[in-house]
């Protein structure tokens, strides 16, 4: 089997677009935004590459807020992350260090999500 990946191609029109590969069936995806699943992602296959699939992604306008949203992207109900996006909007950035900061809360919280599971199916 090939090997997953998902590759940004662009942002046009508060859509994110991405390319993913090595999946034979269409692949079942999920974006969250701060816990919260971002609703109307959609997934189709692009004509005559087989195992390619064009993703879009669409950017609530309620989620542009000052300061720095990381979306995740991943399959459903998997918690690790194929992907990420971020938005940053007020301040201007000299560079990204606030968004790396952003998604590495988020991937602690997921983390210590999966932890405290782990421990209580372990436990009894």
């Amino acid at each position: 089997m090939s090997e997953k990946l998902l590759t940004k191609t662009r942002i046009k029109s508060g859509i994110w677009h991405g390319l993913l590969s090595g999946y034979t069936t269409e692949p079942q995806l999920e974006v969250v935004l701060l816990e919260q699943n971002v609703p109307g992602v959609t997934v189709a296959a692009v004509p005559n590459r087989p195992g390619d699939w064009a993703v879009f992604v669409p950017i609530p306008a309620d989620s542009l807020n000052e300061g720095v949203q990381t979306f995740l992207i991943r399959e459903k109900g998997q918690t690790e992350a194929m992907a990420h996006f971020t938005v940053i909007t007020g301040v201007a950035m000299e560079d990204d260090l606030r968004a790396e900061v952003d998604l590495l809360r988020q991937e602690l919280d997921m983390l210590k999500r999966a932890f405290r599971r782990h421990c209580v199916e372990t436990m009894g």
